[in-house]
């Protein structure tokens, strides 16, 4: 199983619903066999829910948005900053001319979504996505605030992979690439040199971060253009070969 559904438009089943259908589907592998993209963090979030008695946004907002100052990153967008969200394109399967996905104006992120996926559905800007960001390269503190434990940032960003997993995702994690949590990270062992290098990952809603630590770069892009493939698109080529580019002539 890797998801109920594409990832958008968003399901309408709320959480104790989404993973009670989850629940009826048969195995695809068994467990530990395979790596599968997606589906855990989705139930990961719903699990958290229950740990702490809260909602997943709720929890996420105390423990890392608030205390990273992370002011414009949720599940949804309110109606006061409504006038700041824009269009999300994406090709059509036949032509490849690109067509309005979601209007800002009725976006599925215009009101809060029956179930909060931890698998990615959050809103947010660059701002805030460098917060968060620079905490992890900090090894989990911000601004001098401990956010997370240095081994819990290790773990995050070390891959826990065997070398069939990674063989059998290797369309989304491509040549080198492991996994860490929730973050595309250096296959364990591998080849380094790769651009880009370092750990972060590509989002179907269009955007890309990389933090190579090696070369002392981080690069986040965010665009209005959808992915259609596990394969990133040329801009995401064009946008980390100009930056490695650009580190070369000041070497």
């Amino acid at each position: 199983m890797n998801s109920i559904g594409p990832p958008w438009p968003p399901t309408p089943w709320a959480p104790d619903e989404w993973i009670r259908r989850l629940g009826t589907l048969p195995l695809m592998h068994q467990p530990g066999e395979r790596w599968m993209y997606n589906t855990g963090s989705q139930v990961l979030g719903i699990l958290v829910e229950r740990a702490v008695g809260k909602p997943l946004e709720a929890f996420l907002r105390q423990r890392l948005f608030e205390p990273l100052g992370m002011v414009d990153t949720a599940f949804s967008v309110p109606p006061g900053k409504l006038d700041r969200f824009t269009t999300a394109y994406a090709p059509d399967a036949e032509t490849g001319a690109l067509r309005v996905l979601d209007a800002a104006a009725d976006s599925w992120w215009s009101r809060p979504p029956a179930l909060p996926d931890a698998a990615g559905w959050l809103v947010s800007t660059i701002d805030d996505y460098w917060a968060f960001v620079q905490m992890i390269l900090n090894r989990g503190e911000y601004r001098g605030r401990r956010i997370l434990s240095e081994l819990v940032v290790d773990r995050m960003t070390s891959d826990h992979l065997s070398a069939e997993q990674r063989a059998a995702a290797k369309l989304f994690l491509g040549d080198g690439g492991g996994w860490g949590f929730g973050l595309r990270v250096p296959a364990a062992g591998g080849a380094t040199g790769r651009i880009p290098g370092g750990f972060g990952w590509d989002g179907g809603s269009g955007t890309t971060w990389r933090s190579d630590v090696d070369r002392g770069i981080t690069g986040i892009l965010l665009t209005q253009r959808a992915m259609t493939s596990p394969e990133p698109p040329e801009v995401f080529d064009d946008f980390w070969t100009c930056a490695y580019g650009a580190i070369a002539r000041t070497l």
